[in-house]
């Protein structure tokens, strides 16, 4: 029995439909009872909001085009300034449910411009009659316009009195969008994260013809249970499924195993599944370069991850400023001395602890250090003098914005801020180099 059913569509059109979105067939069904029939009017706007690689953008172009709606779909990154946006709109709305060629874009310069030339544009494409729908994909970005641009859109329909629908997608809560003035709140639409079950169905069904469908959903099986606790993403996994699966294969096409046969099949491709845990997210070789590494029978050490390629975009003196934070949270003060000076003297023992009592620095994590110990460790490292400037005093602001190092506890204006290095080892050792 179909999940999807509506008096207004086709049946065959849903069946269709169902076929395309799986695991989201409740949304689907919710964004149809919203919509209604073609000529009855919607809801003024409709916010739909979930994590990344949640389905937002895939299920409302899917929807919209199985059933053949009017529909305008805009991506708020591309068009980054409301004059780039309403003219989008307006250059997709002149081709919309036409066969000739879009004439060139009248000058939007305002909104009200746009409302003018968004009802003649209604009027003379015929689509008066019936829904159009205004998608705004990664709408966050409408904060960074004009102030009147977010709340315009919400009451779109009251403005140009004609059946339009907007629907705004985004990764953010409605909370953060809503404006300090009173404005329409729109219709909030969740769409959550795929569970692990979620993701073994829809990555199972891109199975190659030449294996059979057990044989590749044994294979996804093993997958996440590798990835799953680290990477959520559907586009990751299946990019990642993609990569890997020729390496799963290679006992079958061998001979040396059937496609029972999965403690031989985990055997083989476990070393390749470590190393390509160094490289979730990052993308940072090709699917070729990565072939040709699976060919290799290196350590996964040798594949560089993320450790051994951001260092290469720090600026010169950010190099030396990490690896004088790390000292420094990680040496206790009183060595400071030993390992930093020609000249430091003599050093008694009885100050040392104990060896029954030592305890390894990296395994108590990082301690939080001064301003004024940094750049001390900073030019004890260097080779040549470097004067306290305010570049080496922005850099270090901007290795606390990038997460590699953190500000503890408050600003004290007599001791001055203390930080703590939240790199590992491994980074340290490749900047090092």
């Amino acid at each position: 029995m179909p999940n999807l059913e509506h008096p207004a569509y086709p049946a065959a059109s849903l069946l269709h439909l169902e076929s395309l979105v799986p695991c989201r067939e409740s949304q689907v069904s919710l964004l149809l009872s919203i919509f209604g029939e073609r000529q009855q009017f919607s809801f003024p706007s409709i916010f739909i909001y979930g994590h990344t690689s949640s389905g937002k953008t895939y299920v409302m172009q899917t929807l919209l085009k199985t059933l053949q709606l009017p529909h305008v779909f805009v991506n708020c990154v591309e068009c980054f300034t409301s004059r780039l946006l309403l003219e989008e709109i307006l250059i997709q709305l002149q081709s919309c449910s036409s066969e000739t060629e879009p004439s060139s874009p009248v000058p939007c310069d305002t909104f009200n411009d746009f409302v003018r030339l968004f009802k003649q544009a209604l009027v003379s494409r015929g689509l008066q009659d019936q829904t159009l729908y205004i998608v705004l994909d990664r709408a966050e970005q409408l904060r960074e316009m004009e102030a009147n641009i977010l709340p315009a859109f919400l009451r779109l329909q009251e403005l140009t009195d004609s059946n339009v629908t907007v629907v705004l997608l985004s990764e953010i809560v409605w909370e953060l969008f809503r404006p300090n003035v009173g404005c329409f709140d729109p219709l909030t639409l969740y769409f959550p994260d795929y569970s692990i079950g979620h993701l073994q169905k829809i990555l199972s069904q891109n199975h190659p013809p030449e294996y059979t469908a057990d044989f590749y959903a044994a294979y996804i099986n093993i997958l996440l249970g590798v990835f799953y606790m680290v990477c959520r993403d559907l586009k990751e996994l299946r990019h990642l499924a993609a990569l890997n699966f020729s390496k799963y294969c290679e006992p079958v096409v061998r001979g040396e195993a059937n496609e029972r046969d999965t403690r031989k099949l985990w055997k083989n491709i476990e070393p390749h599944l470590k190393k390509a845990m160094q490289t979730v997210y990052l993308r940072e070789i090709s699917s070729s370069q990565w072939e040709r590494l699976q060919h290799d029978d290196g350590e996964p050490g040798q594949l560089k991850g993320l450790s051994a390629h951001t260092h290469v975009e720090l600026p010169y003196y950010s190099k030396f400023l990490l690896i004088a934070a790390y000292l420094a949270s990680y040496n206790p003060v009183r060595t400071d001395k030993r390992f930093f000076l020609k000249h430091h003297g003599k050093i008694k023992k009885t100050n040392f602890m104990k060896k029954h009592e030592k305890t390894s620095n990296h395994l108590l994590g990082p301690k939080p250090f001064p301003l004024d110990r940094l750049l001390a460790i900073l030019y004890s490292i260097v080779d040549k003098r470097v004067a306290p400037t305010a570049n080496i005093f922005s850099q270090i602001t901007s290795l606390v914005t990038l997460q590699l190092l953190s500000v503890v506890g408050q600003n004290d204006q007599l001791e001055g801020p203390r930080y703590k290095c939240t790199v590992s080892l491994d980074f340290i050792r490749a900047i090092a180099r």
